[in-house]
């Protein structure tokens, strides 16, 4: 294996809201985690949940391996892998550093590469969009989706937009409409639209990952996406 290009704490000059030893000790983990495994990998994400997320760190802390899931430090994380080939703490981990920009994600293990390509490439889960996200397709609420909705349900659905009315002890769409369109293909959805969303149990979201790129502790540097 190379022997590492750099192993000394770096020194930091800014502080924010942790301290400098901190911030220290973040850099440290992340290069003696790359010195732990045989390979890191760059992941982005979309519609992130904190819930699901969740899933993906346990199922890369089980085994032996305890690989590791580093999140939401960009800036450290160039650091602690280097920028430059000057400062690089190993051979080529510049290329990584230069994609780590934006809702990304660092993953260090030592697992197989076609077992963690595969678990990325099929990880996908649906959730409730959120208000801003771009609907992906066109949603109507029918007349048979309000009949399941209690009628003291109908005011609050009315200050959400939805045109709603009592006829006959259940709730029906006014006048004698038989659909309404939540959205369309395209909508940037509102905090009213996403609340109905919920109550008609339609997921718009999809939290998933992407790999990037690959780095093997040989020094050899994959760009995956």
């Amino acid at each position: 294996m190379p022997r590492s290009k750099r192993a000394k704490v770096i020194a930091l000059t800014q502080t924010q809201k942790k301290t400098r030893e901190h911030k220290s000790d973040f850099v440290q983990t992340v290069r003696e985690k790359v010195e732990e495994h045989e390979s890191v990998y760059v992941f982005s994400y979309e519609n992130m949940r904190s819930n699901k997320f969740k899933n993906i760190r346990m199922d890369f802390s089980k085994g032996e391996d305890s690989s590791r899931i580093f999140l939401g430090k960009n800036k450290l994380l160039q650091m602690a892998l280097g920028k430059t080939p000057e400062d690089e703490f190993r051979d080529n981990l510049r290329h990584v550093s230069k994609l780590i920009s934006g809702s990304v994600g660092l993953l260090i293990t030592s697992r197989n590469d076609k077992e963690v390509k595969n678990y990325f490439n099929n990880f996908a889960e649906e959730d409730f969009a959120r208000a801003g996200n771009i609907a992906d397709r066109e949603v109507k609420v029918t007349s048979d989706m309000l009949t399941v909705h209690p009628v003291n349900q109908v005011e609050p659905f009315r200050k959400l937009g939805l045109p709603v009315d009592v006829n006959n002890g259940k709730m029906v769409l006014i006048g004698g409409q038989t659909e309404f369109v939540l959205c369309k293909e395209g909508d940037v959805l509102s905090a009213e639209v996403c609340k109905l969303l919920v109550h008609f149990g339609l997921k718009l979201a999809e939290f998933r990952t992407t790999l990037l790129c690959r780095w093997s502790n040989d020094g050899t540097f994959e760009q995956l996406d």
